[in-house]
């Protein structure tokens, strides 16, 4: 065993695979101490980038205690319709609920908008069945109906089969026994029910996301395994595991049963760690910018907590009803090509060169130019040491070439001009997008931080303070692998949701307590069956509820009394009165003579997993007294149509208290960072560096 295997004895290990690089983040539980690793991502095989990251780190991975993975693997399968050939299931009359949708369609104006499904008609069969809204069930399923409908399924190739059968969260007997047919003739686990998946109220969102669910299972599942099986080959003993959409992490067994929750798996582990970074710098409020090689991924912390989402839809049709942190992504990565529209605009993404051939500058092939070339072009990346390892240099010459022929000339530019007009661009889509998630929402954006992150977020931290009006930005220690961290402080969630359809007169608290117990149950359990550690356990609950006659739902949080795990009855009194208050809070009203009506139970265990003290990652040595230090040396950098002399710093060696007056940029292995004229950078306790206006702090 090495020296450095040694110390790394019990590691944590948090993978981030995006889709230019590949983050990894290795903390060391014993003395504190973490690295870090960026890489290629590997293509189509992801496992081979996946496992040199983390050797770059760790050369016996027997030395590993757990492994935590943010996968876009479920994201990318459903954006490129690649999953498996799925079948389903469904009651008579309702094999077309999934292509009907809510009777939407792509485009608002015009006669035509077409949808395909991810699952043909063809691969649709209807049986007889049927279980009332109220549970009753007015026929019993044909099981000889499924059995035949099931073989033919397999015959045709399908790969997965999901069964649908209306208000089957009412009863789910029907289900149940129709599952338990086709799991008998079926070659693989990949058999998924809609109560199993989602007993809520309403066909599409359930149906809808049993579906996708069974669309990702095969390609989900034998990626996370094929995973699996690469690193016990390569000697890991520990615990695998997967960050969920929600922010929480899951078993590999769950996550193979369960893809659908995997859906925005690495963003959320991002904005995870970015909650944890800033309420130990001492920020509650934060806005979140990770900036990879492809997207720009927006999020807000409001009070110290993400806003998590009850549905989302990754494309057109495809609506997902899971919990998920709240997360905005528009084209706007540091691959995105930038190109001129036929009315002489200038455009950026969604198109990206990601990590091959990508942007100009590598030079393996790819003549257009992107937000990277253009950060080239300007003296902003340095051209002789690029992050990430695989290239020794940028050719600068390429990346130009790229911007005057495609952007320059059509604009009648020059190369300089057309390359801050493409970042301009850039910052006014990313500008846009977090103003979506905080103005649009009546958040006042100078009440909030802007945190960036990611390879590229660094750079454009003084042009979003600029732009939206936020009064400081805090670059995390470690930019470029903040995902990966997010893995390994993530708690492990689980969630749960049942339709009740209830109102409060006539709910039966028995009824309701016992939902609650059983989702507290197969919580535990859950989290009994994984090899991890956890510091505390809690449980939370809230309730969708409205007013008779409104179709919108409110969450109402529900402080419910546990006596150790035994969820104690809950008073109709204490629903009413927390119905009111958010209800007031809402709207500034109640409605005197409303019927208040309870729609969902949703239930949350948490397990929550050790916590590293931040400080351990902070810059060793001496600290100074918020005082100005000097750059290694300066180069010349391009800012508002001229070009200023720039100090380069190491920033990974800067001191606690260190103050840096832009023009700076601030370089380490996993990314930059820039200060902008009439901007500082100072180094806080934690390492950090927060990005200010001159003169305010």
């Amino acid at each position: 065993m090495s020296d450095k295997d040694d110390a790394l004895l019990g590691s944590m290990v948090g993978v981030d695979v995006g889709g230019t690089f590949t983050d990894v983040f290795v903390l060391n539980e014993q003395d504190g101490t973490a690295a870090v690793a960026k890489v290629p991502t590997s293509k189509p095989d992801q496992s081979g980038g996946f496992l040199a990251g983390i050797k770059q780190q760790v050369d016996d991975l027997s030395n590993i205690a757990v492994v935590v993975h943010g996968t876009t693997a479920g994201t990318n399968a459903l954006l490129e319709r690649k999953g498996a050939r799925c079948g389903v299931i469904t009651t008579e009359g309702l094999r077309d609920v999934l292509e009907m949708r809510r009777r939407d369609r792509p485009r608002t104006w015009g006669l035509r908008g077409d949808f395909k499904p991810v699952v043909e008609r063809q691969y649709r069969l209807e049986v007889p069945e049927r279980t009332l809204a109220d549970g009753t069930v007015r026929t019993a399923v044909d099981l000889q109906a499924v059995k035949i409908a099931a073989t033919k399924l397999l015959a045709e190739g399908c790969e997965s089969i999901a069964i649908l059968f209306a208000n089957s969260y009412a009863n789910a007997e029907n289900e149940s026994k129709a599952a338990a047919v086709v799991r008998e003739l079926w070659p693989n686990p990949h058999v998924t029910t809609s109560s199993e998946i989602l007993p809520e109220i309403r066909e599409f969102e359930r149906f809808s996301t049993t579906a996708l669910n069974a669309f990702l299972q095969p390609e989900v599942s034998g990626y996370i395994q094929r995973l699996e099986n690469a690193m016990h080959s390569a000697g890991l003993a520990g615990e695998f595991m997967i960050v969920q959409s929600n922010g929480g992490v899951m078993s590999v067994d769950t996550a193979c049963r369960l893809p659908i929750r995997t859906a925005l798996s690495g963003p959320a582990a991002g904005v995870i760690a970015a909650g944890y970074i800033a309420q130990c710098a001492g920020f509650e409020n934060v806005v979140t910018g990770d900036m990879g090689g492809t997207s720009f991924d927006v999020s807000l912390i409001a009070g110290g907590k993400s806003m998590l989402s009850a549905q989302t839809s990754i494309d057109f049709g495809i609506v997902l009803r899971t919990p998920m942190i709240e997360i905005t992504t528009i084209g706007a990565g540091g691959g995105s090509i930038a190109w001129v529209d036929k009315g002489g605009l200038l455009q950026i993404g969604p198109e990206s060169a990601g990590s091959d051939p990508g942007p100009a500058a590598y030079g393996l092939g790819n003549t257009r130019p992107t937000v990277t070339d253009a950060n080239v072009v300007l003296g902003r990346i340095d051209s002789s040491s690029p992050i990430g390892g695989r290239l020794l240099s940028l050719d600068a010459d390429a990346a130009a070439a790229a911007i005057n022929k495609h952007v320059g000339q059509p604009l009648g530019l020059t190369t300089l001009d057309a390359a801050e007009a493409i970042l301009r661009v850039a910052n006014s889509r990313m500008a846009g997008a977090i103003r979506l998630v905080s103005i649009e929402r009546g958040f006042d954006p100078k009440q909030f931080v802007f945190m960036p992150f990611g390879g590229g977020g660094g750079l454009h931290a003084g042009a979003m303070l600029n732009d939206v009006g936020i009064a400081k930005a805090i670059v995390p220690r470690y930019p470029g692998v903040t995902s990966a961290l997010g893995c390994v402080i993530a708690d492990m969630r689980q969630d749960f949701v049942q339709t009740l359809m209830s109102t409060v007169d006539a709910l039966d608290e028995n009824v309701l307590t016992a939902f609650m117990q059983n989702h507290v149950d197969q919580g535990l359990a859950i989290l009994a069956a994984s090899n991890t550690r956890f510091v505390a356990r809690s449980m939370s609950f809230e309730l969708d509820m409205a007013y008779a006659g409104q179709t919108h739902t409110l969450s109402v949080p529900i402080a419910v009394e546990l006596d150790g795990d035994t969820v104690l009855p809950i008073v109709i009194g204490a629903i009413v009165e927390a119905f009111d208050a958010t209800y007031l809070q809402s709207f500034g009203r109640l409605l005197p003579k409303g019927v208040r009506r309870i729609i969902n139970l949703r239930s949350a265990v948490i397990g929550e997993r050790p916590k590293f003290n931040l400080r351990t990652l902070a810059p060793k040595g001496d600290v100074v007294d918020d005082q100005p230090v000097k750059g290694r040396c300066t180069r010349q950098v391009y800012f508002d149509k001229q070009w200023h002399e720039t100090a380069i710093y190491d920033r990974l060696s800067l001191p606690i208290g260190a103050h840096i007056v832009g023009p700076a940029i601030l370089e380490q292995p996993d990314t930059t960072v820039l200060i902008e004229p009439g901007l500082m950078g100072r180094v806080d306790a934690f390492g950090n560096t927060i990005i200010e206006q001159v003169g305010s702090h």
